[in-house]
């Protein structure tokens, strides 16, 4: 596959904030290298400036599991960080479509003749299956790995992500989780004393398990709005029974494609859907409003309401009547 140039790399960047629901903001020149970003999803706000490059094997002598990016470009050979945000330096392997990213700490001061950074291949094949893996090298430093929707969460936690090269307990504990986010077991990071390991430990966890379910859930709609039909990469993979029920899963059966309009709307409960997947929309609702001269455009929001659902072809991969149900009690409907 062909190498990308710089400005394909940052868009691969940007491509996977926004596939994990952040919003980014450039401050620089677009195609900048490095670029600099302000990113940010919910109440997380980061500057982050990112040196990228293509991972390309090692060539020669050299294992053929080695990868490596070759650091050309930096004026006065040097990284120069981020004061005030995070600093990124980035391998993408367009093969697999994964990052990896390394730990500006290990490589801050002047790089020497022709630098380049090692990565294996186990762990860039491990981030494609599992969404997320590590390298540890001998020098004590830990190559992170990922797909490129986790960068978001690599960025909030990349400092913690890679003090944990020097902590075999916590780093194997990191490993079996990515392996199987959504599994019962629970480790001993789970109420580890080191607030800070916790912390990132609990909140990966969580990522990987809503990206989890968003893959299989857009995956089974086809990355199609299950109301309106509508693609364009604007779904969200929606709970059905909201997570913070008690009786709510991360069940694909629990989980409906929904386009950001429409996600919004069913949340409000101003659309939802019946266990026999017919579309309603809350006339009580609408009335409102109309009363309160906002109703613009509800003509062209209720002609685009199909029937009934855009269903899924796997049977086991649709809505479960009884979260249905629920949800619906939950939001106030009485159907």
């Amino acid at each position: 596959m062909a190498l990308l140039d710089k400005r394909g790399l940052l868009r691969e960047v940007e491509r996977g904030f926004e596939s994990g629901g952040w919003s980014v903001l450039h401050l620089n020149s677009i195609g900048d290298h490095p670029a600099e970003y302000r990113v940010s999803r919910g109440d997380h706000h980061f500057t982050v400036r990112v040196y990228i490059w293509n991972i390309s094997h090692g060539g020669g002598y050299r294992s053929a599991s080695e990868y490596r990016i070759q650091i050309t470009g930096l004026p006065s050979n040097q990284f120069v960080p981020e004061t005030d945000g995070k600093t990124l330096i980035l391998g993408y392997w367009s093969r697999e479509r994964v990052f990896a990213a390394f730990d500006y700490r290990f490589h801050s001061g002047a790089l020497g003749g022709s630098p380049s950074f090692q990565v294996g291949e186990a762990a860039l094949l491990g981030a494609n299956r599992d969404r997320f893996c590590t390298h540890p090298k001998a020098s004590g430093e830990l190559v992170v790995a990922f797909r490129p929707d986790f960068i978001g969460s690599y960025v909030r936690h990349l400092d913690a992500l890679h003090r944990m090269g020097r902590q075999p307990d916590a780093l194997q504990a990191l490993t079996r989780m990515a392996a199987d986010p959504t599994g019962r077991e629970r480790s001993n990071l789970e109420s580890d004393p080191q607030e800070p390991r916790r912390h990132v430990f609990v909140q990966t966890r969580k990522t990987l398990r809503a990206l989890d379910f968003r893959d299989r859930v857009l995956t089974a709609y086809s990355h199609r709005c299950a109301i309106c039909g509508i693609q364009l990469n604007l779904l969200d993979g929606a709970h059905i029974l909201p997570v913070s029920e008690p009786d709510s899963t991360d069940e694909t059966s629990n989980g409906v494609a929904l386009c950001t309009l429409h996600h919004r709307a069913y949340d409000r409960a101003l659309v939802t859907f019946d266990s026999d997947y017919r579309i309603h929309l809350n006339e009580m609702r609408v009335n409102e409003l109309v009363e309160s001269g906002q109703d613009g455009k509800l003509p062209e929001f209720r002609r685009a309401l199909r029937r009934a659902l855009h269903l899924p072809p796997d049977r086991r991969d649709r809505p479960n009547p009884s979260f249905v149900d629920m949800a619906n009690v939950r939001r106030g409907w009485s159907l």
